[in-house]
């Protein structure tokens, strides 16, 4: 079954085929959208593959039409396919970037190459999991796979997603997995598949993994996140690669990685943004992505002689000084460019700690000072990972830095600028086996305001690598090495520059089981800054955003997320709050007028914590999903829970899933996970 609609507004019309099965040699049918230049059958042209999980149908649509209409009007076949056990396609999704996933895929592009449409060249693009995936099958090095985009991804699956970072459990991980459920939980359309949906829907529910606690079984750098990380073997990707990440994102370190290490033709561009798609960034300026992509294709695809490559290999923008706030809609800062992730004309330039200085030469009596911070510490951090959602950016630090151990240098003289990844090195002991050492670059404006700039964090069980856990030996002296996140920022005249350190970071990471005090010799503890003595300033990407017509859909409520944070003086407690009202994103109840298909997902966070006790950690997370049309609705309620004890954490949760208002489906999840 098939829907067609006519675009008009590019080179080529288009044809979008809404629905068709790409079958695999073991009889799975994987589900299909499909946008086509009419003129395809007659004159082939290159295709663009888009490869994710997340409901073609009903679940990207919005940022699809716009997006692949552009790239087909522009004369590129684009198929934007369902993975197995997801949307329409037939099967189970067991978890993220399996053999398998990556198996599906090089059958899928084989499949492409076969159509009457295709020249045979084919082109993969994808955002977060269709960035991991672009890449890793980039890696299989299937023969018509000629060039790759990826945004908003890594290549080391345990260093930089999701579940952990600095080797730390981050409270995002039950949030994804939670968001992961309520996804899995919708059934294909009747009206695409026909009468099986339901038999398949109960199947899917009834298989469906507890993705929280499957990915909290693998508190290290194992085997199961060496797959699918590319850092693995960087020759195995042999075509260019352009990769894209953005400052208010959480992925943004693996671009410096996959410039400094691929040994293939490669561009980058490091925006301001969050986690979208950089036409439509936040911060702005957004820019002209798909016209850059289109660039990108038409070079490696079509053989364009166009300049694709010409210029710095990483186009980024450089973030000036500003006002620290919660809800920074525009970046100040300016385009440059560099030729490598670890450019050739940066300085690593060392300051030294002491006595609440941050100064340019070592002090021989800088003194020992032990820290101890309050498990409160980080409730200004904003999120892990920004999705452009106003309030999510982290505001004034200086109620952060209050619970904090701080360095401040002198006012500049005149303006610095950094570029890549600043560490800090120190040798501390601490009194518990096990601990974490957290530290915050921050920019400070002569009005006191304070700019969070970068950080980053340890867990001081993993100095002897991420893939073995060594307890500390309370009391003996050990050399700690915290890499923060890689930045572009310029710091102006007048300012100062902080570290900030600490040994907590709620709501962003699980605590510590005990509160570790941590003794630090300052004599040993110094930050090495990239700094860039004349960054070259470039006219940067296209600037003006474009796509193809928007979605057709109406807003049915408006959506909002609210956040705040409460105290209560009774029990030293602190409770995080973030309450996504008529969309996870605040996108709203929202109804897709050509399939008639309403979407309303709703889901709140609250973190709580205690001062006095890491033990008291609670995190609950409920969200309802419902989706439909008129004799058609399914609803999906999810509650998750998380805790901890001296040795274990503690997972539940509960599924109750209706349709048309009666229950169909329940299920529950209680686990004890050795943390």
């Amino acid at each position: 079954m098939s829907t067609k609609r006519i675009v008009t507004e590019f080179p080529h019309a288009v044809t979008v085929t809404e629905h068709l099965w790409i079958p695999l040699s073991d009889g799975t049918r994987l589900a299909a959208r499909l946008w086509l230049p009419d003129d395809a059958e007659r004159q082939p042209v290159p295709a663009i593959l888009e490869y994710i999980p997340y409901r073609k149908r009903d679940g990207t649509r919005t940022r699809d039409e716009p997006m692949h209409g552009f790239f087909a009007g522009n004369g590129y076949a684009v198929v934007r396919v369902d993975m197995r056990g997801s949307g329409e396609s037939d099967g189970l999704l067991a978890d993220e970037y399996l053999l398998q996933e990556q198996d599906d895929a090089l059958e899928v592009i084989q499949w492409i190459t076969e159509q009457p449409w295709c020249s045979g060249n084919v082109g993969m693009m994808g955002k977060s999991w269709g960035g991991f995936n672009g890449l890793q099958v980039a890696a299989r090095r299937p023969a018509a796979l000629k060039a790759i985009i990826t945004v908003c991804s890594t290549d080391d699956r345990y260093r930089d997603d999701i579940h952990y970072k600095g080797g730390c459990l981050l409270n995002d991980n039950l949030w994804w997995g939670g968001i992961m459920l309520a996804y899995q939980s919708r059934p294909s359309d009747p009206a695409l598949v026909g009468d099986s949906w339901y038999k398949d829907w109960l199947n899917r529910l009834e298989n469906m993994p507890f993705f929280p606690a499957l990915w909290m079984e693998h508190p290290l750098r194992d085997a199961y996140w060496q797959h699918g990380s590319v850092c693995e073997d960087w020759s195995a990707i042999q075509c260019p690669v352009m990769a894209i990440g953005g400052w208010a994102d959480a992925y943004s370190n693996a671009v410096f990685r996959l410039m400094d290490n691929l040994q293939v033709p490669r561009r980058a561009i490091l925006g301001p943004w969050a986690h979208i798609y950089p036409q439509d960034g936040t911060p702005e300026p957004a820019i002209g992505f798909l016209q850059e992509a289109v660039r990108w294709w038409d070079h490696w695809l079509k053989g364009a002689d166009n300049g694709a490559m010409e210029g710095p290999m990483i186009q980024t923008w450089l973030q000036d000084s500003q006002p620290p706030s919660a809800m920074r809609p525009v970046s100040r800062g300016k385009w440059v460019g560099f030729d490598r992730g670890t450019a050739s004309n940066i300085n690593h330039s060392p300051r030294w700690l002491t006595r609440g200085q941050l100064n340019t030469q070592p002090d021989a009596d800088a003194g020992v000072i032990n820290i101890c911070s309050p498990q409160n510490h980080g409730l200004m951090a904003g999120e892990w990972m920004g999705a452009g959602v106003p309030g999510e950016m982290p505001p004034d630090q200086r109620v952060d830095d209050g619970m904090a151990e701080i360095f401040d240098g002198e006012p500049l003289a005149e303006p610095l600028t950094i570029f890549g990844f600043p560490e800090f090195t120190v040798e501390l002991s601490s009194d518990k086996p096990a601990a974490m050492l957290y530290v915050r670059l921050s920019d400070v404006a002569p009005d006191g305001s304070v700019n969070r700039v970068t950080h980053g964090w340890l867990n001081l069980s993993h100095l002897q690598g991420h893939d073995k856990c060594v307890p500390l030996i309370p009391g003996q002296k050990v050399k700690v090495p915290v890499q923060l996140d890689g930045i572009a920022h310029r710091f102006a005249t007048g300012h100062r520059m902080r570290i900030s350190l600490a040994t907590t970071f709620w709501p962003m990471i699980w605590p510590m089981a005990e509160a570790a005090t941590l003794t630090l010799d300052l004599h040993s503890a110094q930050l090495s800054l990239p700094v860039c003595e004349q960054p070259v300033s470039i006219a940067g990407p296209i600037k003006e955003p474009q796509s193809a017509p928007l979605t057709p859909q109406t807003v049915l409520s408006p959506g909002r997320v609210d956040r705040n944070i409460t105290y209560d003086f009774l029990t030293d407690t602190w409770t995080s709050v973030t309450n996504g009202v008529g969309g996870v994103f605040g996108e709203g109840v929202y109804r897709f007028d050509d399939i008639d298909t309403t979407v309303d997902h709703n889901l709140r966070r609250e973190l709580t914590v205690s001062n006095s006790d890491p033990l008291s950690a609670r995190y609950l997370l409920t969200q309802t999903m419902k989706m439909g049309r008129e004799g058609w609705w399914m609803e999906a309620e999810i509650t998750l829970e998380l805790r901890s004890d001296l040795t274990h954490f503690i997972i539940s949760g509960d599924m109750v899933v209706s349709l048309n208002g009666e229950e169909e489906f329940t299920k529950y999840w209680h686990e004890r996970i050795a943390r």
